[in-house]
């Protein structure tokens, strides 16, 4: 049988729209902390130390996560300059390559038609576009742990040479756990445990999975880093990186202890609009697996031609397995973020995308109307919350104000009310096309265009305001700080404990939470240039020891403080010496 492939018009479309989400002002929003600042600010100064082994933040041993993707913003920061764009830029780009990915395997099992639909409901989903445009390591995780997936697909399943991409399984796996430790191996191993012990292929993976062989791989490729580390830095490594990996699954970290329920949620307004599709794909896979349970009496049996293809049932309930199986993996966590559920979002695409060609074809599918009533309802529901969202941040702007000073004097203008609108036309739309069998069709461009518009208004409407007046006050401070201070100067961030200062002032910084003023008076003590920076409302909290610190500028709630003058005030609109595109506001 011929295999269907890809074609290259929709290929180069997914490049460009995919490249447009990830990219379009990739730069021009400040980073947000924790996670960013932090990751941004390690790939600086390995960019700026040279030490490609030892990952640091502001000067100290950074264990929470491998090197691999501070050697990505290495390489862009030689690029592109050190900015933000450049701490973001790997992340688009695996995100654009993971869509690309994406499609090419789907596209090679199941034919261009269910291969779109797939990348596309991949691409235009909430998660994935969040993660693809933030310096953190999720994006290039995702990619890599889908990598070898796919690739164990292949070459348990294709005939003859194909079964060389087996190796993909492995050095997937190796890079995932360079960049994000044991999770990068976890996933893929958990999925694999699962569809071998219910396809009873044990003997099939033997003779083709190279297991030997493939571990050799992965240790050769994973292992000398984690050596390094070890040999360098011996116990001060091992003892933090346990607390980061075994720790963080056994105990809540950082207060990201919620409830074994919290990724339904997640989810299912993660992966919207397509997450209403979830349901029913689960259960045709489940029907279908019941269907053949003869399989289970062909223990030793290689792969037919039809699974082969991709086109039978059986590639249905490995990707149900993953998702089934990653699901449980992180809902045991006792540290639970949104993000963490991004390596089963490609899994979901096919589940999804299959369960929804099946429908065009044949309107009984099981569910399908049902799908769209649930697709209408949680779009309904979000409707409602951008609507009331500007109410919601007046009512709880209070207690925002430790961290957004100008909180309660800031309001999200009409972004929201657009994004609301929008939601409510596409569903009025979907409702009127999706419940009509000769139209449903329609549904899908309706709500995957209602995606990428309100993603596009929140970036181009909503952010720059954040931005302006949340975001970048404090840093534009470190910023200007940092132009002035020498390196054996000081500066202290002060009740405002941003990561990203140390990023923008490119330069150590002590970091001293409001209520421990004992550790300010000591920093003070040191002798020479001292500045500090903090928010407006507690600078009648410092200690007595800073009455001749005199303010130097201000921005927005934000207040940086001298012992002497300034010397180098950073020019009003100059993108070249600023960190962020935003111009800094005039007084």
């Amino acid at each position: 049988m011929d295999r269907p492939s890809f074609q290259p018009i929709p290929l180069i479309l997914l490049v460009l729209l995919s490249g447009l989400l990830f990219f379009m002002s990739l730069g021009s929003m400040g980073l947000t902390d924790r996670d960013e600042g932090r990751n941004a600010e390690a790939g600086r100064e390995m960019f700026a130390s040279g030490d490609f082994v030892t990952p640091t933040f502001n000067g100290e041993l950074r264990v929470a996560k491998p090197v691999f993707v501070y050697w990505l913003m290495t390489t862009s920061y030689h690029l592109f300059g050190v900015n933000e764009f450049a701490a973001r830029a790997p992340s688009a780009l695996f995100g654009v390559a993971l869509i690309v990915m994406h499609y090419l395997f789907l596209s090679r099992l199941r034919g261009p038609t269910v291969g779109l639909y797939s990348a596309l409901m991949l691409l235009l989903n909430i998660e994935i576009l969040a993660l693809g445009r933030m310096a953190i390591t999720d994006s290039v995780l995702i990619f890599f742990t889908t990598l070898s997936l796919y690739s164990l697909w292949l070459g348990l399943h294709e005939p003859g040479r194909g079964r060389h991409w087996i190796w993909g399984f492995y050095a997937g796996m190796a890079l995932a756990t360079l960049t994000k430790g044991p999770v990068g191996f976890a996933v893929p191993l958990i999925t694999v445990f699962l569809y071998l012990a219910v396809t009873r292929q044990w003997h099939v993976f033997w003779q083709r999975g190279v297991p030997v062989a493939g571990t050799l791989l992965f240790v050769v490729l994973a292992g000398p880093w984690y050596a390094a580390m070890f040999m360098i830095h011996g116990d001060a490594y091992s003892t933090e990186a346990k607390v980061h990996t075994v720790g963080r699954f056994l105990a809540p970290m950082e207060g990201h202890g919620v409830g074994w329920w919290f990724y339904f949620p997640v989810l299912l307004l993660g992966f919207y609009p397509w997450s209403s599709f979830l349901p029913g794909g689960l259960y045709r896979a489940y029907t279908s697996w019941r269907a053949s349970r003869s399989l289970r009496d062909r223990p030793h049996a290689l792969p037919t031609s039809d699974t082969a293809e991709g086109s039978g049932n059986e590639l249905d309930w490995f990707v149900t397995l993953w998702i089934v199986g990653v699901f449980i993996f992180f809902s045991l966590s006792s540290t639970r973020l949104p993000h963490y559920i991004g390596p089963l979002f490609p899994a979901c695409a096919i589940l999804a995308a299959s369960y929804w060609v099946q429908g065009l074809t044949d309107p009984s599918t099981k569910w399908l109307r049902g799908s769209i009533h649930l697709l209408m309802g949680i779009g309904f529901l979000l409707a409602i919350g951008f609507a009331s969202g500007p109410a919601l941040f007046a009512k709880f702007s209070g207690k925002m104000v430790k961290e957004f000073p100008l909180a309660t004097q800031f309001d999200l203008g009409i972004g929201p009310y657009v994004g609301a609108a929008i939601i409510l036309i596409a569903m009025g739309l979907i409702g009127y096309f999706g419940l009509d069998d000769d139209r449903r069709g329609i549904v899908f461009g309706v709500a995957g265009g209602a995606l990428a518009s309100v993603f596009l208004v929140a970036i181009l409407v909503v952010v720059p305001g954040l931005n302006r007046y949340a975001i970048a006050p404090p840093q534009e401070l470190a910023y200007a700080a940092g132009l002035n201070l020498e390196p054996t100067d000081q500066l202290i961030a002060f009740g405002s404990t941003r990561p990203s200062i140390a990023f923008y002032a490119r330069r150590t910084v002590t970091f001293i939470p409001a209520n421990e003023t004992d550790r300010l008076r000591t920093a003070l003590n040191k002798s020479g240039r001292t500045m500090i920076l903090l928010p407006e409302l507690i600078q009648d909290a410092l200690p007595k020891e800073t009455a001749g610190f005199q303010p130097i500028l201000k921005r927005y709630g934000y207040v940086l403080l001298g012992n002497q003058p300034m010397v180098t005030v950073p020019p009003q609109g100059s993108e070249a010496t600023l960190p962020s595109p935003t111009k800094i506001p005039g007084h």
